[in-house]
């Protein structure tokens, strides 16, 4: 029989941990490899929310809006939004041939805010 809250305590683990990794590589100025750690962060947390609605290990799937759709979260248009910016950055750990453009700086921090701050709330609505 599956364990669900393992399960959903291991994705909690490694978005906490990517989380750690994403502010490394971000202050080093990798900027790239930041985001997709942050895209990471939001998907294991999303996952477990997956898990708990549907009672099964979460999909092999890396789309954010997918998954929270599956979760069924309720999120208002702006996160969303910031899902969608976050996929773009998923593809380059994927496919060699895909480079997006990488923001400013400062973009990039308010990105990673953004993704603490919506990390917490999903480990609320646990």
């Amino acid at each position: 029989m599956l364990n669900i809250q393992k399960q959903i305590d291991y994705w909690i683990k490694g978005a906490d941990e990517d989380i750690v990794t994403a502010d490394l590589l971000i202050r080093e100025r990798r900027t790239l490899h930041g985001l997709f750690f942050c895209h990471l962060v939001i998907e294991k947390a999303i996952k477990a929310h997956v898990v708990k609605r549907i009672g099964d290990v979460a999909p092999r799937n890396h789309n954010l809006i997918y998954l929270s759709e599956r979760a069924r979260l309720e999120l208002d248009d702006p996160t969303q939004i910031f899902l969608g910016i976050l996929m773009k950055y998923q593809l380059q750990g994927r496919y060699p041939d895909y480079n997006p453009v990488l923001p400013d700086q400062p973009i990039v921090n308010e990105y990673f805010n953004k993704t603490k701050e919506l990390l917490q709330w999903l480990k609320m609505k646990l």
